[in-house]
C-alpha cells in the first residue's frame, strides 16, 4: 500500500504521514528532507541556492547528510525551497523517491509532489493544509519553544515566500491531485487530523488495518 501525503510548509503533512506508517506498519520518507540536503550542502559549498548549476552539484550530498540536526533549521527549510524550483535538481531525486515508494509492501511519502508526480498510482492520497496564518502561529510557537528569536510577522512573512515559490515553478508544482482527500486541518487538533487521516486511508484501502 503506498499512502502519499502532499501540502504546503508547515501544514501538519509530516506529523500526519508519521502517524500514518506508525498505525499501517509502513516505512515513511520525509521527501523534502532531501531538499533540504541539497539546499544545505549548496551552503557548504559556498554556491548559491538560486543557481541551477550549484544547486544540481550539491545533489551529490552524503548520506550522513541526513542525520544533521542542521536541515531542521528554519533557515534550511528556505534553501529547500529555493534549490527545488530547479528542474535538474527535481530530476536528480527523483528516482530515489519512487524506489522508496514502490518498494515491496508499500510506503508512506510525504511532499509536495508525492501524489502527482512521485506516486501518481498511490492506493491513498491526502492534501494536507491550513490557513497561512494558522501554519506560521504553528511554526512560531515550535520556533520560540526552540528558543529562536524571531517574529510572527517574519515567519508569515517566509510561509507566504514560500508557498508563491512552490505554487508557482515550472516543474512539479504544489498541487493537490485530483483524486486526493483534503484535509484542512486548521481548526483541528493533532488527534482529530490524524483519525481523519486514518479513516480515509482504511475506507480508501478496504481489508488495510
Amino acid at each position: 500500500m503506498i499512502i502519499a501525503v502532499d501540502g504546503p510548509t508547515a501544514s501538519g503533512k509530516g506529523t500526519i504521514a508519521r502517524a500514518l506508517a506508525a498505525h499501517f506498519g509502513l516505512p515513511v520518507l520525509d521527501t523534502g528532507l532531501l531538499y533540504r540536503a541539497v539546499g544545505y550542502q549548496t551552503q557548504l559549498d559556498h554556491g548559491d541556492p538560486d543557481d541551477a548549476a550549484d544547486a544540481l552539484a550539491a545533489c551529490d550530498f552524503p548520506d550522513s547528510l541526513l542525520d544533521d540536526p542542521a536541515l531542521r533549521y528554519e533557515s534550511t527549510g528556505g534553501l529547500a525551497s529555493r534549490v527545488s524550483v530547479h528542474p535538474g535538481v527535481r530530476a536528480a531525486l527523483f528516482q530515489r523517491q519512487v524506489d522508496f515508494a514502490n518498494q515491496p509492501g508499500g510506503a508512506v511519502l510525504d511532499g509536495r509532489d508525492i501524489g502527482t508526480v512521485i506516486a501518481p498510482h498511490a492506493d491513498a492520497k491526502l492534501f494536507v493544509t491550513a490557513t497561512p496564518e494558522e501554519r506560521a502561529r504553528r511554526r512560531h510557537a515550535e520556533m520560540l519553544g526552540r528558543g529562536v528569536d524571531v517574529t510572527y510577522e517574519a515567519v508569515l512573512a517566509d510561509i507566504h515566500a514560500r508557498d508563491a515559490r512552490d505554487i508557482g515553478r515550472a516543474d512539479a508544482p504544489l498541487l493537490r491531485a485530483a483524486d486526493a482527500m483534503l484535509l484542512d486541518n486548521t481548526a483541528l487538533d493533532r488527534e482529530a487530523a490524524v483519525a481523519a487521516a486514518i479513516a480515509f486511508v482504511k475506507g480508501k484501502v478496504r481489508g488495510c488495518g
